[in-house]
């Protein structure tokens, strides 16, 4: 796109030479990428956190970042078994101290034998070392109760953002009405919506229902795929199960009626299981797609196209900043999973230490390893915290009159509904602001705590949400969630 003049004469006029990349000439599709789970909301608290470190006065002691499912960074421990085992993978010489248990040195050393060089500072080939796919593999079979897993269907990544990006990329074909469309649940998580944007795709919104803890509902799907069909190539449909932002966790019958209206309307599966591990809510239970898909058998188990994908971020690990995770593919036509292989090695390989860890989720110590009672107990102390947060989270929101909050039957977030008095919303048009947006902009400026708007997550035109992780510790989590709900009241008194 060729400069303006107004732009070219300004800078002449200055002596200046053009720059070759303005906002003018650079990727259109770029400029459209919205991330709101790191937005302008986010920068702002940053800002915030600076003022504080310089003394500057403010109603608040602390920032309170409870907008990114960031385990780590709120306060959860590493479990111990993972990080003694990368740190002997990372430093060998730690191998003959008496200070590590002895699985933990042959794991280990099982792990180096399969690197290059035995080190993990040496590229592996791209679609991950092989020990750790096959160990991957055999993590799928034991999950889904026996079926088996093929390690050449298994490709480590760069967490599991990565994977699906790269499956978006060899989705995407197609311009004006023969452009691929995609379609995403909505709330969603923004990844999906960057990611089309970026590569110039059409997003496709199907509605969770709110009324019913955010179900997705088949019908829902036709109406979605039906209207689209006028403008566009529907040709993939991603689910995230359990839920980010809205914490469901499908049902068995659920799945299967997806999986058939897939299959029916030729669409290519795409289902992000990262958080797996996160199931709290009695009587809720994880399905993977691939264990469903298969038991179906004929038709769908021989020919529907799926993905799905897993990581290292969430579960009971919370290890974000180690970037592991993988997508294990089913019925994908050779020819194209030999081209997702060509588009994974431009970009080398996956972290190796993030590989390394992988290995260690997908094959845990056993009970005659000397780590299995502590790994299990800090196992099952991080899990049972969050179902307990979970459950208070859900609790003190719908004590609150005007904040209505849905079960977190899984995940790391609530996503409430909040209801804005029509002179807020009044004033955050005058300000060019989504009212959410106001609502979490004045609640970080008067009380620390950082949420993302519901706007970011994409909900039913008039509803007003918010995006808050279930992660800080009990106690802390507790008193934001009274700052938070005396923050909405004294907000309503205020515009009412």
């Amino acid at each position: 796109m060729a400069l303006r003049v107004g732009d070219r004469s300004q800078a002449a006029r200055n002596g200046l030479k053009e720059k070759v990349l303005t906002l003018n000439t650079m990727n259109p599709c770029v400029r459209k990428v919205e991330y709101a789970v790191r937005g302008p909301i986010v920068l702002r608290a940053l800002e915030l956190e600076q003022e504080l470190r310089q003394g500057v006065k403010k109603p608040f002691t602390e920032v309170i970042r409870a907008n990114i499912g960031d385990a780590h960074a709120m306060g959860q421990r590493p479990i111990t078994f993972l990080r003694q085992v990368l740190a002997l993978c990372v430093h060998p010489d730690l191998l003959s101290s008496p200070e590590f248990p002895e699985d933990a040195k042959r794991r280990a050393q099982r792990i180096l034998q399969a690197c290059g060089g035995h080190s993990l500072g040496a590229y592996s080939i791209s679609s991950g070392i092989q020990l750790i796919r096959e160990d991957v593999a055999q993590y799928i079979q034991r999950r889904d109760g026996g079926i088996p897993a093929d390690p050449n269907n298994i490709f480590l990544s760069t967490g599991a953002s990565d994977a699906i990006v790269t499956v978006l990329k060899l989705l995407v074909a197609g311009e004006g009405r023969t452009r691929t469309g995609v379609l995403i649940p909505i709330p969603q998580y923004p990844l999906y919506s960057a990611t089309l944007a970026e590569l110039d795709a059409v997003q496709v919104d199907y509605y969770l229902d709110e009324e019913r803890a955010w179900a997705l509902d088949v019908a829902e799907l036709r109406r979605a795929l039906s209207q689209a069909r006028d403008h566009c190539c529907p040709r993939a449909l991603c689910v995230i199960n359990p839920g980010n932002p809205t914490g469901q966790v499908q049902t068995r019958e659920c799945i299967e009626a997806v999986i058939r209206f897939a299959f029916e309307e030729g669409l290519f599966l795409m289902a992000d299981e990262v958080y797996q591990d996160n199931v709290y809510a009695e009587g809720s239970q994880f399905y993977s797609f691939k264990k469903v898909l298969t038991e179906m058998g004929p038709p769908y188990a021989a020919q529907q196209e799926l993905a799905s994908f897993h990581s290292v971020s969430k579960g009971y690990m919370g290890e974000c900043g180690f970037r592991g995770g993988y997508v294990e593919v089913v019925n994908m036509d050779p020819e194209v999973q030999r081209q997702m292989l060509k588009l994974m090695s431009v970009r080398l390989c996956p972290p190796v230490p993030g590989q390394a860890l992988l290995d260690m989720v997908v094959s845990p110590p056993t009970p005659s390893d000397p780590s299995f009672v502590q790994f299990q107990e800090e196992r099952r102390a991080v899990l049972a915290e969050l179902a307990a947060k979970a459950k208070l989270t859900e609790q003190v929101f719908n004590e609150t009159p005007g904040i209505r909050c849905n079960p977190v039957q899984g995940a790391m977030y609530s996503f409430p509904r909040v209801q804005l008095p029509p002179r807020a919303i009044q004033r955050a048009q005058e300000l060019g602001l989504a009212p959410d947006m106001f609502f979490c902009q004045r609640l970080l400026e008067e009380t620390g705590i950082c949420v993302v708007p519901g706007s970011g997550f994409g909900q039913l035109e008039g509803t007003y949400h918010f995006r808050m992780t279930i992660l800080p510790p009990m106690e802390k989590l507790r008193l934001l969630l009274e700052k938070l709900s005396d923050f909405h009241t004294k907000f309503t008194h205020e515009y009412s």
